[in-house]
């Protein structure tokens, strides 16, 4: 499906369809197209952008060592950076999830530099889908590996709305 297909009318609609009574439930989405997403780490904000245009705004919780850029696995950093969403995952353990495309080339070279694995899969998901993740994850602000989270009914949103190929900043 092309996204320009959607139009830039003024008014987005958002809608529920159900796949299958036991399969995932995902939004559809009819509005102006998503060319871009802007993770401000400081003030906990995601914004969905159509251009200059922020469309949706979220609070986000981060990596549980949320300042300084992602340097190596295990560290607990969100990335910084300009990347690309380059997957999505109906099936994630987080409720959904996009995948963002960290390390980049420049991330890899520097981790190699220093001896260290850049590591990886780095998400902008919903909550944990097991029970004692959930409880973890509803104590603590910033309780992730990396990632981005926001809530469910958030993610199912953003999910509809944003494709493979859309640009991500995530700023300081």
């Amino acid at each position: 499906m092309d996204r320009r297909a959607f139009g830039l009318g003024a008014m987005a609609t958002l809608s529920l369809s159900a796949c299958a009574s036991t399969g995932p439930r995902f939004l559809s989405y009819n509005g102006p197209e998503v060319t871009s997403l802007v993770i401000n780490k400081g003030a906990r904000r995601m914004y969905l952008l159509h251009n200059e245009r922020v469309l949706k705004e979220y609070k986000v919780d981060l990596g549980f060592a949320p300042y300084g850029t992602k340097t190596k696995r295990g560290d607990g950093r969100t990335p910084e950076g300009t990347y690309l969403i380059d997957r999505r995952n109906p099936r994630s353990r987080y409720h959904l999830s996009l995948g963002i495309s960290y390390p980049n080339s420049e991330d890899i070279a520097k981790a190699k530099a220093a001896g260290v694995d850049p590591g990886g899969d780095i998400f902008i998901h919903g909550q944990p889908n097991r029970r004692s993740e959930r409880k973890r994850a509803k104590k603590t602000e910033d309780w992730t590996a990396g990632c981005i989270a926001v809530k469910n009914n958030e993610i199912e949103e953003i999910y509809s709305m944003v494709y493979e190929g859309t640009v991500i900043t995530l700023r300081p």
